[in-house]
């Protein structure tokens, strides 16, 4: 416990970045003004609370009840077994009460009138929707039955104190590699989910999501508020063209997207990114506040140590793969993705950063400045890196990795 207290202690130390951005932009005015959400520890019984902290060896576990819960199962990409030709992959799987929120109108109305909506505004309804998995009472202490491409039966869990299980499970047929997966929950309300298999070699992409593929305004606090519980979800321009080019370009890799955002919003991404770009694993932070000034504040501290800790977990299962890293200005994208290259500078092969504009004007200059690229990228070769404004730019770039290291 003391170990996980210091991961999450060092993934929200501020960088410098984000030190100026939320100082610029008035994230912890803003953050000190959020209305407080109810207790989601509310419908967990003091057995499932206490016992929560024995973790696997839990003796008090319960399986989940078709009638009360519900279960979201993220998909996952499962890599091969060194040795072998079998897969394994991890799972991970959130537990909720069944419409268990309580009453949210207070919580509502104040992110309508921060969001500059009139009163009675019917995106009042879109923002109670997308509330929704911030306010259900989450279930510690429980375990869900799972089954693999209708062949294989396995137990997921027990759920942790904040109401996830995290399990590695191996699958007992032998797949190939780039197949899909299948799986869901049995005898509870779940979606069905996806294992991308991804072998060991190959080209791969990891791609940020907030300003990068998807309009979230991250260096605004209301920007972050009315894009995410508002506004319709956008692409942004030019990105999905992109990305369907490097699917095909590339040879149909195996995608991640890692996203500073709280697992919280997972379905509202998932079907942005379905909707939108080619399958993947999404990946995303957990989150254990009880306010809505937590999901400012996840988006914009500590999302440097974040990602690079999900990354080098990323590299540990696909070492060998040639990775092309996508993002943008807005948040430490560049610092992270310039760590992570000096650290295994074999594994990525190419840093595309778009350039944002138009959303917090007052450090605009110094996060698309040369200074900070250059001082990000140190020790990158400068054909590594690229800052970009129109995706098009890239179509020629990505094609040209390809043929370069065909020709090796």
């Amino acid at each position: 416990m003391a170990a996980a207290a210091k991961t999450v202690q060092k993934h929200m130390q501020e960088s410098e970045q984000e030190h100026i951005t939320r100082r610029t932009s008035s994230f912890k005015e803003v953050e000190s003004t959020m209305p407080h959400l109810p207790t989601r520890f509310r419908d967990a019984s003091l057995v499932d609370n206490l016992s929560s902290y024995l973790g696997k060896r839990n003796p008090f576990t319960k399986q989940v009840d078709p009638k009360k819960h519900i279960v979201w199962i993220f998909d996952n990409t499962a890599w091969q077994i060194p040795g072998s030709n079998g897969w394994a992959a991890e799972f991970v799987a959130a537990y909720f009460v069944k419409r268990s929120g309580s009453d949210v109108s207070a919580v509502v109305a104040d992110i309508a009138e921060k969001c500059g909506l009139a009163k009675g505004d019917k995106q009042e309804a879109t923002i109670a929707k997308r509330l929704e998995p911030f306010v259900d009472s989450i279930l510690p202490a429980h375990t869900v039955k799972m089954q693999i491409a209708k062949s294989q039966t396995v137990r997921l869990g027990p759920s942790g104190r904040d109401g996830i299980s995290n399990d590695t499970i191996r699958f007992a047929t032998k797949y190939d590699n780039l197949t899909s997966v299948i799986s869901d929950a049995l005898s509870v309300e779940c979606d069905e989910m996806t294992t991308f298999t991804a072998g060991p070699t190959g080209w791969a992409v990891l791609s940020d999501v907030d300003d990068t593929i998807k309009r979230t305004l991250t260096a605004d606090p209301i920007g972050i508020l009315k894009t995410t519980f508002v506004d319709e979800p956008e692409a942004i321009p030019g990105m999905p063209e992109l990305y369907a080019h490097m699917k095909t370009a590339l040879g149909n890799p195996p995608f991640w997207y890692l996203s500073a955002s709280p697992y919280n919003l997972y379905t509202f991404l998932r079907d942005f990114r379905r909707k939108y770009y080619p399958a993947g694993q999404m990946i995303l932070r957990e989150a254990s506040w009880m306010n809505l000034a937590g999901l400012l504040t996840n988006l914009t501290q500590g999302t440097q140590a974040y990602k690079v800790d999900r990354m080098e977990k990323v590299h540990a299962h696909w070492p060998k793969r040639k990775f092309i890293v996508v993002g943008d200005s807005t948040q430490t994208d560049p610092e992270s993705y310039g760590e992570m290259y000096r650290k295994h500078p074999d594994w990525i092969k190419a840093i595309f950063i778009r350039k944002v504009t138009g959303v917090a004007a007052v450090n605009e200059e110094a996060k698309i400045s040369d200074e900070r690229f250059e001082k990000a990228f140190a020790g990158v070769p400068r054909d590594v890196w690229t800052v970009f404004e129109e995706p098009n730019v890239l179509y020629a770039k990505v094609d040209a990795l390809v043929k370069g290291e065909g020709q090796k």
